[in-house]
């Protein structure tokens, strides 16, 4: 069976990754977000197992003990982690897994999976970062502040990654994503696997 492929995500907060990514996997098929593990409390809105797998901080660590996950980090008091059965129980499903975690969590996955593929999304500039941050209407000037100097030395770290699209144009970074996952897929190790029928028959 074709295993899928692992794609990390990761972007300064404002630069639209969230929302790129849900287009994303909206439109192209084989395709799923990996859910991951919080010890935070649950918004309004959101679904266990959907947005979040909500555990308690307990368990988290038993995960933590147990080696269960992929990558995992303590953000102010609470806990974010990402579970390596739930991933690789997609890959082996045929289906493509998109993880959206920041640097630290991107430089774990690649330790363990190295065979992933890694997108970093910027912003087009610096004040264009700093007013989608304002328009969000979330945060005070001080949070979006500390939220600007976290964004820099996120994106000081794109050397690391294998690809980088700018979300400047929200459609053109769509279709760039996309491209990335169609060219992933056309690769000649895939398709052979794929096309072995018609390979051996244009063959013989």
């Amino acid at each position: 069976m074709i295993t899928g492929k692992l794609y990390i995500v990761s972007a300064p907060s404002g630069a639209g990754k969230t929302s790129l990514v849900k287009q994303l996997r909206n439109e192209v098929d084989k395709l799923v977000v990996s859910v991951s593990h919080t010890t935070r409390g649950m918004r309004s809105g959101e679904v266990h197992g959907s947005d979040y797998f909500f555990v308690s901080v307990d368990e988290f660590k038993t995960m933590i003990e147990n080696q269960a996950f992929l990558e995992h980090a303590q953000v102010f008091d609470n806990f974010y982690g990402t579970a390596q059965k739930t991933v690789e129980d997609n890959l082996a499903q045929g289906l493509d897994v998109i993880l959206e975690i920041d640097w630290q969590g991107a430089q774990q996955v690649r330790k363990m999976l190295p065979d992933s593929i890694s997108i970093f999304i910027l912003p087009p500039s610096i004040d264009i970062l700093k007013q989608r941050l304002k328009n969000r209407g979330q945060d005070n000037d001080e949070v979006i502040a500390r939220r600007m100097r976290d964004a820099v030395t996120e994106m000081s770290h794109y050397p690391e990654f294998d690809y980088l699209v700018v979300n400047d144009d929200f459609n053109l970074a769509l279709s760039q994503l996309k491209s990335i996952i169609i060219a992933n897929r056309l690769l000649q190790s895939t398709q052979q696997q794929l096309l072995t029928p018609l390979l051996q028959d244009l063959l013989n």
